[in-house]
């Protein structure tokens, strides 16, 4: 048999509005199509030879994949060079796309899409072109969260996902296989979907709850937007089931419902402040059933191992029990459940609603982090922990301000150890600790060199560099606070 593709990037084509919804016309596809084309950008990605090696580490065309990331493989887009030429040459990597989501630069895209990038280009559908910055990224839903210095925006309102039904209609716009706007259609063929369960296929560690639809979607419309005939964004195109590579009909979409708690989490805190139950599960299945002779219910997630000191354990859940619904949301399988816990934060409150010996239970309890306790989590990273995000200096400024090299700080918001220290935005950075820099990454190395000190050493990052005004500066940052 002939095995199957999953491919991480996208999602085209047919059928009617289920429910007691208004029939739909022509013009609802037009005016839904014209509303949000401009909300949806071109996002390229670029790094050095170097950079391309850590792409190729994990190529999903290397061995036999079931996995493959929809933004393509740098082997197949970009044929590697020998090192020796121009070895410190930036060259496109990828192409995906971007949902506009304020009007003043805040693009949501996949983290497939701009993982390993050096630098990261974006382009307007009206051709304008944005070096963008990254502000945080979330592997575990395949989420990021890049900006761009640009004004009044085309935005892509934020609709809910929890409102799509079985049948809609719904719009993905993107640039497959580099064809800027392009929109497809389709319908929603499910909801809550979990690709590895279902297909058999071993999953990519993180949340699967997506929305299925058959509207096309193909290389490229990675990080595009999945819109209704309202025009409102209900999902972020990321994946397609395939035997080939291409377009086969089964594409999926990351939901709204995880993507606003995401979103709103890297903003404000550079990283998602992820809620966990504390077990392992499993889905009910006629076979799960009668082997432990499961009474009371035929849906749900069997409860295998409880966590100590979990939320789970201070709940009292108990292996053998069978969780229906959480704050009277149903539970029906793995991926909703899922999706559910990926909209809460640590400090929540939540009702359980569990099955025991056949009998209907009920649990309050207040979830907590995967430390066991509600305090915010910061990304250990430099970004995180500096506050600050980085970006190779562009090359009329290092030729402006007379330096071979530098990165740029784009971003220090009002927290962090940059901020506090007077690191202003603007400024570049052309050595830390006697190390020459020139991309984030540098920073990044050197950050985690320092962090990894032992005890007693002295873990401070002594940082050289220049403001565009041409004044020098010098800065210690003391990362054993």
């Amino acid at each position: 048999m002939k095995k199957s593709t999953l491919i991480l990037a996208a999602v085209s084509a047919a059928t009617i509005c289920a429910g007691a919804q208004a029939p739909m016309s022509q013009d609802d596809f037009i005016r839904a199509a014209e509303s949000t084309v401009n909300g949806v950008v071109s996002v390229k990605s670029f790094a050095t030879p170097q950079m391309q090696q850590g792409y190729s580490s994990m190529d999903p065309f290397m061995g036999d994949p079931l996995f493959e990331y929809f933004f393509g493989s740098p082997r197949r887009q970009q044929p590697q060079q020998p090192r020796q030429q121009q070895p410190a040459e930036q060259r496109q990597v990828g192409l995906g796309s971007g949902v506009i989501i304020t009007d003043d630069g805040y693009i949501v895209t996949n983290n497939h899409v701009i993982d390993g990038a050096e630098r990261l280009e974006v382009t307007l559908n009206d051709n304008r072109n944005f070096t963008a910055t990254v502000v945080g990224t979330d592997p575990v839903t395949d989420l990021a969260l890049i900006k761009i210095e640009a004004p009044d925006l085309h935005v892509i309102p934020m609709g809910d996902s929890d409102d799509l039904r079985l049948g809609e209609w719904v719009l993905a716009v993107g640039n497959p296989f580099g064809f800027t706007s392009t929109v497809t259609s389709g319908i929603v063929s499910a909801k809550a979907r979990n690709i590895s369960t279902t297909t058999q296929t071993p999953g990519n560690g993180g949340i699967e709850a997506y929305i299925q639809t058959d509207a096309a979607v193909n290389r490229g419309n990675s990080g595009g937007a999945l819109v209704d005939l309202r025009g409102r964004l209900v999902g972020i195109n990321t994946a397609i089931y395939s035997q080939t590579g291409t377009y086969a009909g089964c594409s999926f979409a990351i939901p709204t419902s995880i993507v606003q708690k995401v979103v709103s989490d890297l903003r404000q805190f550079g990283t998602v402040q992820r809620a966990f139950l504390g077990i392992s599960f499993v889905e009910l299945s006629p076979e799960l059933i009668s082997q432990k002779d499961i009474k009371g219910t035929t849906q749900g997630v069997y409860v295998a191992e409880v966590q100590d000191r979990s939320a789970a354990r201070r709940a009292d859940l108990r292996t053998g029990d069978v969780i229906v619904a959480i704050n009277g949301i149903p539970v029906t399988g793995t991926a909703r459940l899922q999706e559910i816990m990926a909209r809460l934060s640590p400090g929540d409150d939540i009702v359980i609603d569990f099955f025991r010996d056949g009998k209907p239970q009920q649990a309050q309890v207040t979830l907590r982090n995967r430390d066991g306790n509600t305090d915010v989590t910061r990304p250990e990273t430099a970004m995180g922990v500096l506050g600050a995000m980085f970006r190779s200096a562009d090359e009329d400024v290092l030729r402006r301000l007379e330096i071979s090299r530098g990165v740029e700080v784009t971003l220090t918001p009002d927290e962090g150890l940059f901020s506090r220290a007077g690191i202003g935005n603007g400024f570049i950075i052309t050595a830390i600790n006697g190390q020459r820099v020139a991309t984030a990454d540098d920073i990044e190395k050197i950050f985690t060199t320092v962090r990894a000190l032992p005890a007693g050493e002295e873990k401070v990052m002594f940082i050289s560099g220049v403001y565009p005004t041409g004044k020098q500066a010098y800065y210690a940052i003391d990362l054993a606070r």
